[in-house]
């Protein structure tokens, strides 16, 4: 009997290294999903072209044609509808999106977050637990709620902070670490 893959819609809104890793990790047979889709917010984001690459399906939606948040989750709504999406992944995608569309998505929308969450929540984390003289930070996946970062976690990966440590050398630290959850996360939520 084959395996049922959860279908993943991607939303990115840059370079989309967590998109590649879970990609990389849907390359294996055994993994428990596949990406159906990869949307993004901005037209120039490099992520589109790995998508491209591997054959996978994009929507680019400009949230600067819009007159309002709502009009421009309306469309990804739109667009969503022409995909069985079981889950969704926020992969870098620097938009906070509004309680009528998470509430659309209950328990289907989850994201990656470079901090210990219920600490530093938002943006400027590294920089911020450096500054409170913390010996570990780390990174999050949690499901999404619409209370920014403050959904039920998924999984967590803790890094040490290192004397001399700046918020650039803590991020580059904490993004490998983030390429290892995610695909982990998915993993966990399809119960396997």
């Amino acid at each position: 009997m084959a395996l049922k893959k959860l279908k993943l819609a991607i939303f990115i809104s840059g370079r989309g290294s967590n998109m590649l890793s879970i990609l990389e990790a849907c390359k294996d047979d055994a993994y428990p999903a596949e990406i159906v889709l990869v949307l993004t917010n901005r037209p120039d984001a490099k992520g589109i072209d790995i998508a491209k690459e591997h054959g996978i399906p994009t929507e680019i939606i400009d949230h600067k044609a819009f007159s309002s948040r709502e009009d421009f989750e309306d469309e990804i709504s739109e667009r969503l509808e022409n995909y069985d999406i079981d889950l969704i992944i926020l992969a870098g995608f620097m938009r906070i999106l509004t309680a009528s569309f998470v509430e659309q998505w209950p328990d289907q929308i989850i994201n990656i977050h470079p901090s210990l969450l219920p600490d530093y929540k938002g943006l400027d984390t590294h920089a911020r637990a450096i500054a409170d003289g913390k010996t570990e930070a780390g990174c999050t996946v949690h499901f999404v709620i619409p209370d920014l970062d403050s959904g039920p976690n998924i999984l967590q990966r803790r890094v040490p902070i290192l004397d001399g440590d700046t918020p650039e050398t803590l991020a580059e630290r904490v993004l490998e670490q983030e390429h290892k959850i995610y695909p982990e996360a998915i993993k966990i939520i399809a119960g396997v």
